[in-house]
């Protein structure tokens, strides 16, 4: 579909790529034994997988801060399960969060493959809402460096998808232009949405079984972008 129109293709990395939620997963259950957190890590998990979500959709709308998103997602989840956890307990929690991630790193089926598969006809590049310094760890720790020419952050952007600044930082880092260029990502708003108000192709990775839309084609599997390129 889009094989004879597209010279450049813009991946996001969390939920798209690299399994967030699987990696995250592994990491709380390490760092709550670590640090002999009194719940039970189901039980802690359940809670916060939609409110670190919720989070998230606030920090990308300029409501919270970086600061504010680490704590309150954690000191929410705790008071939704009833665990009094202490200001130095989340704190704690927080940073050791951070630092443990990206040891983590589980990629979606077929990721490898794709990206073997699109390197040899296609420059690759990432846009990410990520922290930096978290997401460069986890593209180097899951050997996706080699595949991506460009690879911009929000933190470098200054701007969070879906922000057109974003997608036209990344064009122009990339020499690439929108017509020629598709996004793939999980996010209908930040991905999908983002995208195509700048003008690129995009096709949804379609991960948390969102209702479906005509904004674009949508994918379940990581090995269906062979179907389009």
């Amino acid at each position: 579909m889009y094989k004879e129109l597209v010279t450049d293709v813009f991946f996001d990395l969390d939920h798209t790529l690299w399994d967030f939620e699987k990696n995250s997963a592994l990491t709380f259950t390490k760092i709550l034994e670590d640090n002999k957190i009194g719940v039970k890590v189901e039980d802690f998990l359940t809670a916060y997988v939609p409110i670190n979500h919720q989070y998230w959709k606030l920090f990308r709308e300029e409501k919270i801060s970086k600061a504010d998103l680490r704590f309150q997602r954690l000191q929410t989840t705790f008071n939704s399960i009833n665990y009094k956890a202490t200001d130095a307990e989340i704190n704690l929690l927080a940073a050791e969060y951070i630092n443990h991630l990206s040891s983590y790193n589980h990629l979606f089926p077929y990721a490898i493959e794709i990206l073997q598969h699109l390197k040899p006809n296609y420059k690759l590049h990432i846009i990410t809402n990520g922290f930096q310094e978290v997401q460069n760890k986890k593209i180097k720790n899951a050997k996706l460096h080699t595949f991506f020419d460009v690879i911009i952050d929000s933190e470098m952007a200054g701007v969070k998808k879906p922000d057109p600044y974003i997608f036209e930082l990344a064009l122009q880092k990339a020499n690439a232009k929108p017509e020629q260029s598709l996004m793939i990502g999980d996010s209908l708003e930040a991905d999908i949405l983002g995208a195509k108000s700048v003008g690129l192709h995009a096709l949804h990775f379609n991960a948390h079984q969102e209702p479906l839309h005509n904004h674009c084609s949508i994918i379940n599997s990581l090995d269906e972008i062979k179907m389009y390129l």
